[in-house]
C-alpha cells in the first residue's frame, strides 16, 4: 500500500482539490495571465466554495479568453451577453463586468510598473512571506498586508478585491505559504 502524503484538511478527499493543493496553492506565480486568471477566479468565488470555482475553471479559461488581458479588454456588450447565457461560468453580471474592467485595469498596471507580476509581488516587497500555522484555525481570513492590497488595488480601479479575495489570492499564488506545518508542501513551497 503506497502512503499518502498528509496535505492540509481543506483540500478533502477531492482529487480536482488534491491536485490543486499539490500542484498549485502555494507556489509563487510571475505569470502575469495567470495572475490575472487567479485574481479573476478568486473574485467569482465570492459567496460560493472554492471547489465550485475549480469544477468551473476550464470553462472560465474557454470563456474569458485564456484570460489574455489584451484581449478580455477589448470584450464589448455582445461578449456579456454570451457570458451572462455560458452555464460553464459563473453567470453573475457584476462579476462577469469586472472581470472585463480589471483587464483593462492590468493593461494600466502592466504599462505603468513593466508587469502585473511586479505591482502585485511589490506588496510582499518580492518575497515570499513564510507561515508556520499548526491549525487551520491559526491562518487568517486577512492581515494588514491584504487590507494595503486590496485597498491599493481599489484605488486603481479594480473591483471584487476585498481583503478577504486579496489574502486567498496572495496564497494561491504563493506570496503567501500557509501550508500547514505538518503538510508535505510547507516545505516544497519553501
Amino acid at each position: 500500500m503506497t502512503e499518502i502524503a498528509s496535505r492540509c484538511p481543506w483540500c478533502t478527499n477531492d482529487p480536482l482539490y488534491q491536485a490543486y493543493h499539490d500542484d498549485e496553492w502555494g507556489v509563487p506565480l510571475h505569470d502575469d495571465t495567470r495572475l490575472f486568471e487567479m485574481l479573476t477566479l478568486e473574485g467569482a468565488q465570492a459567496g460560493l466554495s472554492w471547489l465550485t470555482i475549480l469544477r468551473k475553471r476550464e470553462g472560465y479559461r474557454r470563456a474569458f479568453a485564456g484570460f489574455e488581458p489584451r484581449t478580455v479588454a477589448a470584450f464589448t456588450e455582445d461578449d456579456v451577453a454570451r457570458l451572462l447565457a455560458d452555464a460553464d461560468i459563473i453567470r453573475n453580471r457584476l462579476k462577469i463586468a469586472s472581470t472585463i474592467s480589471n483587464a483593462r485595469i492590468v493593461l494600466e498596471m502592466q504599462q505603468r510598473h513593466g508587469s502585473l507580476d511586479r505591482y502585485l509581488w511589490s506588496f510582499v516587497d518580492g518575497v515570499p512571506i513564510r507561515n508556520n500555522w499548526r491549525t487551520m484555525d491559526e491562518i487568517p481570513a486577512r492581515t494588514v498586508r491584504s487590507d494595503t492590497m486590496s485597498k491599493e488595488l481599489k484605488r486603481a480601479g479594480f473591483r471584487f478585491v476585498g481583503s478577504t479575495i486579496c489574502y486567498a489570492f496572495m496564497q494561491a499564488t504563493g506570496m503567501v505559504n500557509d501550508h500547514l506545518a505538518g503538510c508535505a508542501w510547507h516545505t516544497v513551497c519553501r
